[in-house]
């Protein structure tokens, strides 16, 4: 039987010859409904091509069954190993997914909420470095939960789920420390993010302390998440003296590893590197780089789940979730 090409739902329930509400009810998977007519509307529903609309069920219900996810960049393979843990429960529980690129740029951030909140989804996840002032007032006004995942926001107000960067940093940093380093740089993104300036920073000024060791900040450097960013921050870390470096994006660790290795330096022997997110790259390269290890599948699939709480009016356990982390040590450090 030749299918219709936009089959609705008073067409199943004429074929069938029940009321519309019995096809809702299998629809959406209510079970007060027997199985024999269950089996007949979904016969019904298969041969004539029907698929639900998902804007009259959200506009019946209340609920659209999407949630938006905001990331800084969709080519960025840490933010697409979150995304896919987002993807993965939000299948499980049924709620599709618009995911918005926004460049870390806080007019497009401000816009992707706006325009995830027009089309009047459910939730939001939040990736990115930072939450200025602007985006944290449109997220406040959206009238749809959010859960921040990999992102943190100082006050601690929104629903997070990260690593504590702070203890993360301070290992990393000890790590090159107790080798023997004395001058070892960190590289982050802006200070006036709080990821960086409240927590990876105050990170390494505890190890530093912790180490007897006075803060010099002509060994702080702030750089762009990309390779060639790496390449051009590396000449200014061997001009400062460093012999070692601690930085937040694996792309920096990677071009900053290539162009001392271009300079005739060897590492570790010569020079040691620790980067933050221990994505693919990390193992690509020759050297492998030592990294901090972020579970970042669950960072997503936790914060996904928590956002399914929120948009069901649960009352969270716990709002401010930490994940454990590791030192996964590899050839870009002595040991």
């Amino acid at each position: 039987m030749k299918k219709k090409s936009s089959a609705t739902i008073y067409d199943v329930a004429h074929r069938v010859g029940v009321s519309l509400a019995t096809v809702s009810r299998v629809v959406n998977g209510n079970s007060n409904v027997r199985d024999s007519t269950k089996q007949k509307v979904l016969e019904a529903i298969e041969e004539l091509g029907y698929h639900p609309n998902a804007v009259a069920r959200g506009l019946a219900s209340k609920k659209t069954t999407t949630i938006g996810v905001v990331m800084p960049d969709v080519t960025d393979v840490y933010y697409s190993e979150l995304a896919r843990g987002i993807d993965d429960v939000a299948n499980m529980y049924h709620y599709d997914v618009l995911l918005t690129n926004t460049d870390e740029d806080p007019v497009r951030e401000t816009m992707a909420v706006n325009n995830l909140a027009s089309k009047q989804v459910d939730g939001i996840i939040f990736m990115g470095n930072d939450l200025e002032r602007e985006v944290l007032n449109t997220i406040s006004s959206a009238n749809a939960p959010v859960v921040l995942a990999g992102s943190v926001e100082g006050e601690g107000r929104l629903a997070s789920v990260n690593i504590d960067y702070i203890e993360a940093v301070k290992e990393a940093t000890e790590a090159v420390l107790k080798n023997g380093h004395k001058r070892v740089a960190i590289v982050t993104g802006p200070i006036t993010h709080a990821i960086n300036g409240l927590y990876r920073l105050a990170g390494y000024k505890k190890a530093l302390e912790a180490n007897q060791i006075e803060y010099d900040d002509t060994l702080l450097f702030t750089t762009h998440q990309d390779y060639n960013a790496g390449l051009q921050v590396a000449q200014k870390i061997l001009a400062a003296g460093a012999t070692a470096v601690v930085t937040y994006d694996d792309e920096v660790a990677v071009g900053i590893m290539n162009y001392i290795r271009d300079q005739g330096k060897r590492i570790p022997e010569d020079f040691e590197i620790i980067t933050s997110n221990d994505t693919k790259l990390t193992i690509m390269t020759r050297p492998q780089v030592t990294s901090i290890g972020q579970p970042k599948y669950d960072i997503g699939a936790v914060a996904m789940r928590m956002l399914t709480k929120l948009m069901n009016n649960e009352v969270l356990d716990e709002s401010q979730v930490k994940l454990p982390h590791t030192l996964e040590r590899r050839g870009t450090t002595i040991n």
